[in-house]
């Protein structure tokens, strides 16, 4: 029987060249079965300055019905925040997931218009540190088919760093990290909230942004005419521009009652550069699992980002096998 792994065996150290601002530096990092890559940590010139982040204190918005904000403008500070866009480009694997729903009785077929991946794991299991998935009760391993189907991998240092962050910020807990990669401005995501039924009621969930300035868009849900006020106030549109570096926490009774969207944007603005969302939340049971590596994963191939040509590309098995070492 061979023996357990320590929780250091999924952070090995690697041959990698050491980044030119940290001369020696030896590169380590995160191993799972079940990603197609190694993923780096963050260089130390990031992961450093993470203990005194939030770079400001979060302000309230809280002066419409039923909303329930904390904006960090920023979190993460302008210079920090562009190393760690570049960086995560750089090190993470994404999916452009594609998938058929039914509407109106026609199918229909959908290409996320933006790049996706998600780390996580709901509070019902856990992963021990051989990587594989108990049963939070029981200690014992997990046999479900919503975990087959789409094999669970724990979130990389380079973003539970981030998250241990933003959980002492916050005071808030978070499961999972989901980041979508925003390649120009007219890639976008419509009018939706987070309010499925596995993330618990009154979700928190805590939204950055790295990279090019996007436009929030936030709306309340339709309200129910009022009989006895009928001409009474409604609640208007909120428009944040969120720069490099900013957070959102969207807590309480916001995503039952609002919807939010990044629009895309048009003409001289299309090329921005791009932009990286990662938000952190909670999924309190094993639909929450499915879910997200169903819309974030999938079954299609894996991008990596080209630092020559600029742009993602469809990484090839080689790639992958190269990038496991």
């Amino acid at each position: 029987m061979s023996k357990k792994r320590t929780l250091d065996a999924f952070f090995s150290p690697s041959v990698k060249k050491s980044r030119k601002d940290e001369p020696g530096e030896v590169v380590r990092r995160s191993n799972h079965a079940n990603y197609p890559i190694a993923i780096s940590e963050l260089p130390s010139s990031i992961s450093k300055e993470l203990s005194s982040l939030p770079a400001r204190p979060g302000r309230d918005v809280n002066d419409q019905p039923d909303l329930d904000l904390v904006y960090f403008e920023p979190y993460v500070p302008s210079y920090l925040a562009k190393e760690l866009f570049e960086f995560l480009r750089a090190e993470l694997p994404f999916y452009r997931v594609e998938y058929d729903i039914n509407r109106g009785g026609y199918q229909t077929h959908i290409r996320t218009p933006r790049y996706t991946t998600v780390f996580g794991l709901d509070e019902t299991a856990r992963f021990e540190e051989d990587g594989s998935v108990v049963d939070v009760r029981s200690g014992f391993k997990v046999d479900d088919k919503r975990y087959e189907r789409y094999p669970p991998r724990p979130i990389p240092k380079c973003l539970d760093d981030l998250r241990r962050s933003t959980e002492a910020a916050t005071d808030c807990r978070f499961n999972f990290c989901l980041v979508n990669y925003y390649a120009s401005g007219t890639d976008s995501i419509s009018f939706h909230s987070d309010d499925e039924k596995f993330l618990g009621p009154d979700p928190a969930i805590a939204s950055f942004s790295l990279g090019a300035r996007r436009d929030f868009l936030m709306k309340h849900k339709p309200i129910p005419p009022d009989d006895q006020n009928p001409h009474g106030p409604q609640p208007r549109q909120l428009k944040l521009p969120l720069a490099s570096g900013d957070m959102i926490l969207m807590r309480g009774r916001t995503q039952s009652n609002w919807l939010h969207s990044i629009p895309k944007r048009t003409g001289k603005n299309a090329e921005d550069g791009g932009r990286i969302n990662i938000t952190f939340r909670k999924a309190v049971v094993k639909d929450g699992t499915e879910n997200y590596y169903n819309y974030n994963v999938g079954t299609g191939p894996v991008y990596r980002w080209d630092k020559t040509m600029r742009e993602m590309r469809v990484s090839s098995a080689k790639d992958q096998l190269e990038g496991k070492q």
